[in-house]
């Protein structure tokens, strides 16, 4: 019972920080060219906020954090440190995830001619901005 409602006053405490989330997701679809989508979820999957990711936002955090799973067992087995990112390439396109703070990431949707160096560079500087929000908003104690 307590972690249920400990579950239920970090997404309240969440919610207060996605205005800020949303924003900086915004920046990043406009600094880089080809970005047509960007998520920030937990790691277990709820979405945070959405720019531009569609309806299936639920359905890509949700993959994004069974892919995550896989891609933590990875670096474990292989003794490569803790996540990162994650890029996957499709015929029309990338899907890519980075690491945000301690328990968030953000899912990117980019085009085939995106240029995949610069949105390492600006999809890791919004994770790190994203991740001191998101920790932020759990550090800080609800207001009732």
């Amino acid at each position: 019972m307590r972690r249920v409602l400990r579950q239920r006053a970090e997404r309240r405490q969440l919610m207060k920080a996605e205005p800020e989330i949303l924003e900086e997701l915004g920046r990043l679809r406009a600094r880089v060219p080809g970005v047509t989508g960007a998520l920030a979820a937990s790691a277990d999957g709820l979405v945070l906020a959405q720019d531009g990711a569609g309806d299936g936002a639920e359905g890509v955090a949700a993959l994004t954090a069974a892919a995550l799973g896989v891609a933590l067992r990875l670096t474990d087995a292989t003794g490569r440190g803790g996540f990162r990112e994650l890029l996957t390439r499709g015929d029309r396109g990338y899907v890519a995830t980075y690491a945000a703070g301690t328990a968030t990431v953000i899912t990117v949707l980019a085009g085939p001619r995106t240029n995949v160096g610069r949105l390492h560079l600006e999809a890791r500087r919004s994770g790190a901005r994203i991740g001191q929000l998101v920790d932020g908003a759990l550090e800080r104690p609800e207001q009732g």
